[in-house]
């Protein structure tokens, strides 16, 4: 029998940085997994993955790869590394061979909520701080979503243009938890990107943050991946 895996990496999305992943970190370490997460430049898909890697590169052993919205371009285009042993997306994108973030946002429903990005300045995109916590963190208190709107991390438009080149999902095991109440990537399309991917699909009653609003539900489902990926 295989040795149960204890290295979780976490990887953030557009618009904000790890520390969204600490009520996950605390229920993670918690049971003695050993937790890592990716502070992404945000400038250019290419950077992000070589963050990624970059701490893949360090661990003793095989992980489960986490990563949440844009995190989720990154782990399909990271995840190939040798000490990946599963992916698991949280309400993320996960992009075939040779789409990007801009490809899968281009065609939106009929009727989907349009997430209120601001005009590229200076090659960075923002959200309006306004329009934040209805659209990102709905279900957050007031006060933890005008921290995110006043801390938001500018958000390459680099990042949108990068191109998966093999996707992780065609080759490794893939989870994926649909955010039921997502007004930024439609839950719709969250369930037909995890379909596609052959994942083992989860749903939470949650905003975009859900990572950050329902962390034992994301919790669970890396629980569930480390468990099964071992095997």
């Amino acid at each position: 029998m295989s040795k149960p895996i204890r290295n979780v990496v976490l990887v953030h999305g557009g618009f904000v940085d790890g520390s969204g992943w600490q009520a996950v970190h605390r229920l993670l370490t918690a049971d003695g997994y050993h937790v890592k997460i990716v502070q992404n430049p945000t400038l250019s898909l290419e950077g992000d993955v070589a963050a990624t890697r970059f701490i893949l590169d360090d661990l003793d052993g095989p992980a489960i790869l986490v990563g949440h919205s844009y995190g989720g371009a990154v782990i399909s285009e990271a995840g190939t590394h040798e000490a990946v042993a599963g992916l698991v997306y949280i309400a993320a994108f996960a992009p075939d061979k040779g789409e990007s973030v801009n490809t899968l946002i281009a065609d939106p429903p009929p009727g989907a909520p349009v997430p209120p990005i601001l005009p590229p300045r200076d090659g960075f995109l923002f959200l309006d701080r306004d329009r934040f916590h209805a659209s990102f963190a709905g279900d957050l208190s007031a006060q933890d979503a005008a921290f995110l709107a006043d801390s938001q991390v500018p958000w390459g438009v680099g990042c949108l243009a990068g191109a998966v080149t093999e996707p992780a999902w065609r080759h490794k095991p893939a989870w994926y938890l649909v955010a039921t109440d997502d007004r930024m990537i439609p839950p719709g399309a969250q369930r037909a990107m995890a379909a596609r991917a052959g994942a083992i699909t989860a749903e939470a009653t949650g905003s975009h943050a859900v990572y950050a609003s329902q962390p034992t539900a994301v919790a669970d489902l890396i629980r569930q991946a480390a468990a099964s990926a071992a095997n």
